[in-house]
């Protein structure tokens, strides 16, 4: 018998299980027989496409055998079973990148930490919410020698060796005392058709059979009535997604989309789609409530199943959708691909392109749907997903379009957020440019930008767009239909030949200035320059998107990776009606243009969400400045 420790990891998650306030338990049964039914589907797959399996016997079934003198559960399964190897790293491990999301997520605080428990299926660490000792015995297919794993989740566990009829695995749970509601037959039952019901491998367990009396002609008994334990199937036993959507209960849809998603919370949404013709195939996804704790790291686990022919081939496929739509959960079945398909087929396969194609399309088409019929649901989504949709605009060009449709916008002009078909009813039909600025600042700061004073002026609404994300996504998205997308820095506005002359006036009057501040900042900026765009503002920054280093800037943000080079000079721009510029123009205080010129460029660039290089010199500069003027 050799002992091992537990990764922390795995540890940290033993002891929430076993110190655990959450209130739904018999998740725990969930969770183990969708182990199971993974078991059972990874040895059909290969039987059927590897010969090293060709002599194995594929006979699948689950059984639940509860045995109250004992207080012991137990749920067997005819899998793959594992070796050694296998149970060192599938139980003694967590190799799950949204193990490691949940983990990230604990609080400390027994409570809210058995909270997400519901949200987030810990897989076989469950079933130490109601046992105080596990057992499981497990021989790998095609392999002689079986293993004993034990462990009381102290921390440690024990690997032996021992030995089995048959390949599969037996996990034995000795419960707490307190647990014995899931010793009654009716109990389990209940749970497996709620959660369980539509495993596609029947689920087998004793039941309490009421035989009536025999009695003869004249009425008397002549055998009293009794009870025998049969061995029935207390599942359905067939996938869900290939019975007709018109036979199946809401009620249905959701305890399914528990047991793949291995979560205790109801979908948002779902999509039941049979496409028949060319290619036949069947999707059923499911738009959870709330975002997957593992949705923004690299290693996101994908949520989509791929069968062909009912056949589990895999879950672990990020190619089956696209990335900007990883937080669906769901199945995909098809019947016109290869059962041996490899990861390197599954990326370049016309069939699998067509479907994904296909795929996206009605996903997109149905959140149009909600969005139309359902504002409140709607909402409720893109609070969760949108930044994720968002990505499409970047990686989707096909459906850009369509998935533009989707977002929702902040403007200057609405308190509410609103959508891109509504937003262009109010945009000047002879121009047709939608004005839009980014920023890495709160909504509010930017919707106070001194960039959109003139289009305030003006009347012209802009999309606000404050979130990150933006910044790299909309200098991509250039068009909508018969629209040009424009940022508020490159929109150019008619001008009189008498005004053009008069700016030039302007500018040339504030020359002296303009080299004052120059000289002050220096290298902090490229070049200071007169400006109409300000109203209210004395001043305002603005990219020189001619300049090489800001165009490289660009290329490497746009392919998600950071230069490392510092940002280059922004021009500084003055407003020559605002009555600081014109004093500062007129006064010969070389000290105060000094200060004044630090202090404002300090300004722009808070309106800017940029932070200050220095605070205590900005500070200072500031005190000198208002003392001046005391």
């Amino acid at each position: 018998m050799a002992k091992h420790q537990f990764q922390t990891e795995a540890n940290q998650i033993l002891n929430l299980m076993i110190h655990s306030l959450y209130s739904n338990k018999e998740i725990f049964i969930r969770e183990l027989v969708s182990n199971a039914s993974d078991a059972l589907d990874k040895l059909n797959m290969l039987v059927l496409t590897d010969d090293k399996y060709k002599e194995v016997t594929f006979s699948p079934r689950i059984d639940i055998v509860a045995n109250k003198e004992a207080k012991t559960l137990t749920i067997k399964d005819s899998g793959i079973g594992m070796n050694e190897e296998d149970l060192m790293s599938h139980l003694g491990t967590i190799a799950k990148s949204g193990t490691k999301a949940f983990l990230e997520n604990l609080t400390g605080d027994q409570k809210k930490d058995s909270n997400l428990i519901g949200q987030f299926g810990v897989g076989f660490y469950a079933c130490f919410m109601v046992a105080h000792k596990v057992e499981v015995t497990t021989k790998k297919a095609g392999e002689e020698q079986a293993f004993l794993w034990t462990s009381t989740g102290d921390g440690e566990f024990d690997v032996e060796n021992t030995t089995q009829d048959g390949h599969g695995t037996t996990i034995v749970m000795h419960l707490n005392d307190e647990e014995a509601e899931f010793l009654e037959a009716h109990r389990i039952e209940t749970i497996i058709k709620k959660y369980s019901n539509h495993i596609p491998f029947p689920i087998f367990m004793d039941k309490d059979k009421f035989i009536p009396a025999v009695k003869d002609d004249d009425g008397k008994e002549t055998e009293p009535s009794r009870t025998e334990i049969e061995n029935v199937q207390i599942n359905r036993a067939n996938a869900l997604w290939t019975i007709s959507k018109s036979e199946i209960t809401d009620e249905e849809y959701k305890d399914f989309y528990s047991s793949i998603a291995h979560s205790s919370e109801e979908p948002l949404a779902w999509m039941h789609n049979k496409a028949e013709g060319a290619i036949e195939y069947t999707t059923l996804f499911y738009i959870p409530n709330k975002a997957p704790m593992d949705m923004f790291r690299v290693d996101y686990q994908t949520g989509i199943k791929l069968y062909i022919n009912r056949v589990f081939i895999t879950d672990d496929e990020k190619e089956l959708m696209p990335t900007y739509l990883r937080f669906l959960r769901g199945v995909i079945d098809s019947k016109d691909l290869p059962l041996n398909v490899s990861r390197e087929i599954l990326q370049s396969n016309a069939v699998m392109n067509k479907i994904k194609n296909a795929s996206v399309k009605k996903v997109l088409s149905e959140l149009s749907k909600i969005a139309k019929n359902d504002s409140e649901k709607y909402d409720k989504f893109f609070a969760e997903f949108g930044n994720v949709l968002k990505e499409g605009l970047y990686s989707d060009f096909g459906n850009r379009e369509k998935i533009l449709e989707l977002m929702k916008f902040n403007t200057i002009n609405s308190t509410e957020t609103v959508m891109i078909e509504e937003f262009v009813k109010n945009v000047d039909e002879e121009k047709k440019e939608i004005y839009y600025i980014t920023g890495k600042t709160s909504l509010s700061m930017l919707k106070s930008s001194p960039a959109l004073e003139r289009f305030k002026a003006k009347g012209i609404d802009v999309l606000v767009l404050n979130e990150e994300v933006d910044t790299i996504i909309f200098p991509m998205v250039t068009e909508y239909k018969e629209y040009k997308l424009v940022h508020v820095g490159d929109a150019k506005f008619e001008e009189s030949e008498e005004e053009k002359k008069a700016e030039e006036e302007v500018a040339k009057s504030y020359e002296g200035l303009a080299k004052e501040f120059k000289d002050a900042l220096g290298d902090r900026v490229k070049s200071v320059e007169t400006t109409s765009d300000l109203v209210d503002s004395p001043v305002k920054l603005k990219e020189d998107k001619e300049d090489p280093a800001y165009m490289m800037a660009q290329m490497m943000k746009q392919m998600g990776q950071d230069s490392g080079a510092p940002a280059p000079a922004p021009i500084f721009q003055i407003n020559p009606k605002h009555e600081l510029i014109m004093k500062l123009k007129d006064s010969a205080d070389q000290n105060l243009i000094n200060d004044a010129a630090h202090v404002l460029f300090d300004q722009a660039k808070l309106f800017d969400g940029i932070e200050l290089d220095d605070t205590a010199d900005f500070i200072s500069r500031l005190n000198r400045i208002i003392t001046k003027a005391l």
